[in-house]
């Protein structure tokens, strides 16, 4: 991880379809998806003290099972909104969002629009926050300057360092909680979404064809693992 190897790979690679004329245009589209682990099984004791970036005591007189534990992992909610079923009674039942706890690590990608090619990318633990990494994932060479992303990359911070960058922010607006979506940002946002939900073939190439799992241990090695992915 030091060397950094799979990082310069990838920028060789990159380099390499920009000579072939695969060159960064239409915009970029950001976005992050939970690379799965094994689910650890540790005590509450165990848990506190990985949270803590420790070795838990009792393991310290167990060197083979510090080797075979992942203190980097983490858990993390991915929510899936309901679908409501066209012409359904209104009055009826409502299918609620789904709340599902994952555990494992978190890929990182900007996609070029014109050509959905990964240019950009960051793999962490699954719990870190999807926004916080948006600076490190925009792309300067990018013959356009439109970025889109979803609701979790919006804050004062990202739209001031894109202003500062000369980059169009095509992030989505939120909406208040508990309210609709006013009718003025609905419209803007479908459009975003039509052209946002470009990165989600990447991200369904890799879970399905790939079955992309992560079985290293340790954040150094599923770097190089989730960094593979994204070549590939």
């Amino acid at each position: 991880m030091k060397a950094k190897a799979i990082d310069r790979l990838f920028a060789h690679f990159d380099a390499a379809l920009t000579d072939r004329g695969y060159l960064a245009m239409g915009g970029q589209i950001i976005d992050a998806t939970v690379a799965p682990a094994p689910k650890q099984r540790n005590s509450d004791d165990e848990k506190a003290a990985i949270k803590e970036g420790k070795i838990p005591e009792c393991w310290k007189t167990r060197p083979a099972k510090v080797r075979q534990k992942d203190r980097d992992a983490r858990w993390t909610v991915k929510y899936s909104k309901a679908k409501v079923k066209e012409g359904g009674d209104p009055k009826g039942f409502k299918p609620v969002d789904l709340a599902i706890p994952m555990f494992g690590y978190k890929n990182h990608i900007g996609i070029d629009r014109a050509h959905g090619l990964i240019r950009t990318w960051d793999a962490s633990a699954a719990n870190a926050h999807d926004g916080a990494r948006l600076p490190e994932l925009i792309s300067k060479q990018n013959t356009d300057s439109g970025v889109w992303a979803d609701t979790a990359y919006r804050s004062k911070k990202n739209e001031a360092f894109l202003e500062r960058g000369m980059f169009k922010s095509n992030i989505h607006q939120r909406r208040m909680p508990r309210r609709p979506l006013p009718e003025r940002i609905a419209p803007p946002n479908a459009r975003r979404s039509a052209v946002r939900s470009a990165v989600e073939h990447v991200f369904a190439g890799q879970k399905h064809r790939m079955a992309l799992f992560i079985r290293t241990i340790g954040i150094a090695r599923a770097r190089i693992k989730i960094g593979m992915a994204n070549l590939a």
